[in-house]
């Protein structure tokens, strides 16, 4: 019970990327805007307009799905480890596995993130030497709710950030600082 009193403020950081994750996911997926072109041709904006926003709903999705792995292990899993018997190189292969996951799951968000504002920025003002046309002076709500959308996926990459942050100290705290690469011995349970 009192690893879990430890992880707790990482518990609270997973559990806000995850709702600014599903928000962000939802905000894209289902935001959509018609408009009447001509007598009964209409045209539909969705996110499945631009291949950007479809690899962000996937990616932002997976993210969530990955913070709430992490919550199960830090819940589940971790306490067990904690309790002395098991070796101490278990937990340093889980501090590993959840460090790296944690860089790739933010470097990916982020980087999914940041195309689709450029897709974004290519719909509000169009590229007249390659003759594509301006998308959002006709389809302007859609637009504003993806902009929020995109700024929430930032958010949720800099929530990300800082739980990388975290779990790198959570990994570099097993090893000891006077030699280098060397793990912390481990206090003798009676």
């Amino acid at each position: 019970m009192e690893a879990f009193r430890e992880a707790r403020g990482e518990i609270y950081l997973r559990v806000s990327a995850i709702l600014v994750l599903v928000l962000t996911a939802l905000l894209v997926a289902f935001d959509s805007q018609t408009k009447v072109i001509l007598y009964a041709l209409t045209k539909k904006a969705t996110y499945h307009d631009l291949e950007a926003l479809k690899i962000l709903v996937s990616v932002t999705s997976a993210a969530a799905v990955l913070n709430l792995l992490q919550i199960c292990k830090l819940i589940f899993f971790v306490p067990t480890f904690s309790g002395g018997k098991s070796n101490g190189h278990y937990l340093l292969y889980l501090a590993w596995l959840c460090f790296l996951l944690d860089q790739v799951g933010m470097y990916v968000t982020f980087a999914v993130n940041s195309a689709a504002v450029e897709a974004a920025t290519i719909a509000l003002n169009g590229v007249k030497a390659m003759l594509w046309m301006k998308v959002c002076n006709k389809f302007t709500r859609f637009c504003v709710q993806m902009g929020v959308a995109l700024l929430c996926g930032y958010v949720a990459s800099l929530v990300m950030a800082i739980i990388s942050c975290v779990s790198a100290y959570n990994l570099f705290r097993l090893y000891s600082s006077s030699s280098f690469l060397r793990l912390k011995p481990r206090p003798l349970i009676n």
